[in-house]
């Protein structure tokens, strides 16, 4: 039946959306960074019939996360072989998962493994903006797809008005993925640490979409003072590896644009846990995406470490140490 082969992806941040006003002729535009951890681990077997999907660990993993996957992993794989006219049928076993709709995107890294291991397997080389546009991803942000492809600290420059008119999130938006305007390595010994409270997600879905139509557009001039802060703070901070400059630009980040709609739409504990970290010592505290992961970026993790598990005492949680990955997924062929 041939090889194995087994695929490892990153996890990303999504710092902020950077335009959602489009007086210019774009929107959208995005800033994110990838993460070492969590990670997903996907092998893939071909069979001779459909297109089946095991966990390595099943029992230990919730189930809305074992049905997000499953539907992800086989609506991929039907695009794919559909786009290389494929029969037959793939086992796929997933040995490594983070959470579904926590803000780590792992929808994205989720379809770009399963597409990548089909057209992989059937030596077709296919870039991965283009496996993206196969299984609909990177329709408002390319940082998922960017941090797939190269990993690192990530500015795309949304999307054209023409392809897409629209302010939507990316479950709902066909566009191809935006264009990347920077990508730089990030200093691999500033930590990461991320906290996940155990609370309900409030926005995924249809809510999602009806946020982003009924805050949109954003007032412009928001959109000039973060793209401002982005160019002449955040970026260079990274390239100089100026960590306390790159951490005041995560927490001002957080009160501007569409980022502080997110913010304000999340229950009151997020912003909780992101003061007391900030109070414990950490540079820059932010929330990734729509939530809830928070991350705070800092040189030492031991008191942000010790603030986040009081954090969650009462509600419960998980706490991840990590750091930047400055590349991205890395497939391996078992023989």
């Amino acid at each position: 039946m041939g090889s194995e082969l087994i695929i490892k992806t990153p996890s990303r941040l999504h710092l902020t959306l950077i335009d959602l006003n489009g007086s210019l002729g774009r929107i959208d535009g995005g800033v994110g960074l990838t993460l070492e951890k969590p990670a997903l681990v996907l092998k893939m077997k071909r069979n001779n019939g459909e297109i089946s999907v095991k966990f390595q660990n099943r029992e230990k993993i919730p189930f809305n996360v074992i049905s997000d996957y499953e539907d992800k992993i086989k609506t991929s794989a039907g695009r794919m072989m559909d786009y290389l006219e494929l029969d037959g049928g793939y086992r796929f076993t997933v040995r490594e998962t983070y959470p579904s709709h926590s803000g780590l995107g792992s929808g994205t890294q989720i379809s770009l493994a399963t597409a990548k291991l089909i057209s992989e397997s059937e030596n077709h080389r296919i870039t991965v903006p283009q496996i993206a546009n196969i299984v609909g991803r990177g329709g408002t942000s390319g940082i998922g797809v960017a941090s797939f492809n190269k990993g690192g600290f990530i500015v795309d420059g949304g999307h054209h008005q023409g392809e897409k008119p629209h302010f939507l999130p990316s479950s709902a938006s066909p566009a191809s993925p935006p264009p990347i305007l920077a990508r730089y390595d990030f200093p691999v010994d500033w930590k990461v640490l991320l906290v996940v409270p155990h609370v309900e997600k409030n926005v995924s879905g249809k809510k999602e979409v009806n946020i982003f139509q009924e805050y949109c557009p954003i007032p412009v001039e928001e959109v000039q003072r973060l793209s401002h802060l982005l160019l002449m703070k955040m970026m260079p901070a990274v390239l100089e590896e100026d960590l306390e400059g790159f951490g005041e630009s995560v927490n001002s980040i957080q009160d501007i644009g569409f980022k502080r709609i997110e913010n304000q739409l999340q229950k009151p504990i997020i912003g909780e846990i992101m003061q007391l970290l900030r109070d414990a010592g950490a540079p820059g505290v932010g929330m990734s995406s729509f939530g809830p992961t928070i991350y705070a970026v800092t040189d030492n993790s031991q008191d942000m470490v010790s603030a986040a598990r009081d954090a969650l005492s009462g509600i419960g949680g998980s706490i991840i140490e990590t750091r930047a990955q400055n590349n991205g997924a890395m497939l391996e062929r078992i023989h």
